[in-house]
């Protein structure tokens, strides 16, 4: 998810002197970092409607998948990250929904008439470039019922910013999970040609107070998002076989950017 600087404020201090030898929980991390958003949920619960099948692409922990799982569509989540389907099987006990790992560029599943495939979150924008993105469009396409909806959520108008440099970054988020503080903040996205490179700087946390911890290790953690325009994911669209079908403004939020759902027909 691409932050937004706009209303950020300096909580969360300054860098941490050491570094976490062991991978942390990337559940935590996502849960944390992701499982607020819910600006384009509205979006989603429209689009799927009355269908019957949906599939969400880049699923994590869930959710997407969960909140229209709840509301009775059948579901099939795919995701690269086997730990994130892990806690999302968890999560969805008694509900109508399938686990996939695999990645989006080359994904076969056993069913190919599901009534629409979102991909929430800029996925689209971590495939590697327009030869991923095509990857991804041609394998959708192959898995959706005829004049079924693929929706993609891309982040197009991104507000650079560097707190190293002085600039105002979003608030930190804070969580405690099983007597262990995390902390995440967004410390820098660097909008370059090509790309733009979001830095996190993530912490565990000592002490009972999240507002005032004692670092006890801390990461860095980036991500790197392809810069595509609508136009070119239309192109990119058609050449895969799908048919443009609009776009769908998704609003910004006080620390996430405003992105666009871009829809095709198949």
């Amino acid at each position: 998810m691409v932050v937004n600087a706009s209303q950020g404020d300096r909580r969360g201090g300054a860098r941490a002197g050491g570094r976490i030898a062991t991978r942390t929980n990337a559940v935590v991390w996502h849960d944390l970092e992701c499982g607020s958003y819910s600006a384009d949920l509205p979006f989603w619960r429209e689009l799927a409607g009355g269908a019957g099948a949906v599939l969400d692409i880049g699923a994590g922990t869930g959710r997407v998948t969960l909140d229209l799982a709840r509301r009775g569509h059948r579901v099939t989540a795919l995701d690269l990250d086997a730990e994130l389907l892990r806690a999302l099987r968890e999560r969805a006990a008694g509900a109508d929904v399938e686990t996939v790992c695999a990645d989006a560029r080359a994904f076969a599943l056993d069913r190919r008439d599901f009534a629409v495939c979102i991909a929430p979150m800029q996925t689209v924008q971590l495939l590697g470039g327009a030869a991923g993105r095509l990857d991804f469009l041609r394998h959708a396409r192959a898995h959706l019922a005829p004049g079924g909806m693929l929706a993609c959520a891309i982040a197009v108008e991104i507000e650079p910013f560097d707190c190293d440099a002085g600039d105002l970054g979003p608030s930190p988020e804070i969580a405690r999970v099983d007597g262990v503080g995390y902390i995440s903040r967004a410390t820098r996205v660097h909008v370059g040609r090509r790309v733009v490179r979001i830095e996190r700087e993530r912490a565990v946390l000592e002490g009972e107070e999240p507002a005032t911890p004692v670092r006890r290790a801390w990461e860095r953690d980036v991500v790197e998002l392809d810069r595509v325009s609508v136009a070119q994911l239309q192109r990119e669209g058609r050449e895969a076989g799908l048919t443009p079908a609009g776009t769908r403004p998704i609003p910004e939020t006080e620390e996430h950017t405003a992105s666009v759902a871009v829809m095709f027909r198949a």
